[in-house]
């Protein structure tokens, strides 16, 4: 099956899921492997946000040949998982003596895990209105 060409805004978020699958990733393995005792709940969750990245990234660049439903499932489980840590480091800043990648919403990323999920929902939307 050939791949649809990728339009400008597709290739930015591909772009930017791989940087951030490799950032979380690399982040948090560190943090796992040389302070592990610190914060082992924030350093997991930015696992978790890494592979979800990594899946996100496979699943928009599915979604450009038509098959959008996991693109979708992945987009709001990350959008849930950015909220939900985000509102939890807020109200018990004590589960987070260091900062995960959705920490306070991805504060420490310029709010870009937030805004992400939220332009790959945008561009689906888009994606899936457009003549085939």
């Amino acid at each position: 099956m050939s791949e649809a060409p990728r339009s400008g805004p597709h290739q930015v978020l591909l772009a930017l899921y791989a940087l951030f699958a490799l950032a979380a990733g690399a982040r948090s393995l560190v943090q796992l492997t040389t302070r592990y005792d610190e914060a082992p709940v924030a350093y997991w969750l930015s696992l978790a946000a890494a592979a979800t990245y990594a899946l996100g990234w496979w699943a928009i660049r599915q979604a450009s040949s038509g098959h959008t439903g996991f693109a979708s499932v992945m987009l709001w489980i990350e959008l849930a998982g950015v909220l939900t840590v985000g509102t939890v480091s807020l109200l018990v800043p004590d589960w987070f003596p260091d900062a995960s990648v959705w920490s306070d919403y991805g504060i420490g990323y310029g709010f870009v895990p937030a805004a992400l999920p939220v332009a790959g929902l945008v561009w689906l939307r888009r994606q899936r209105r457009s003549p085939a």
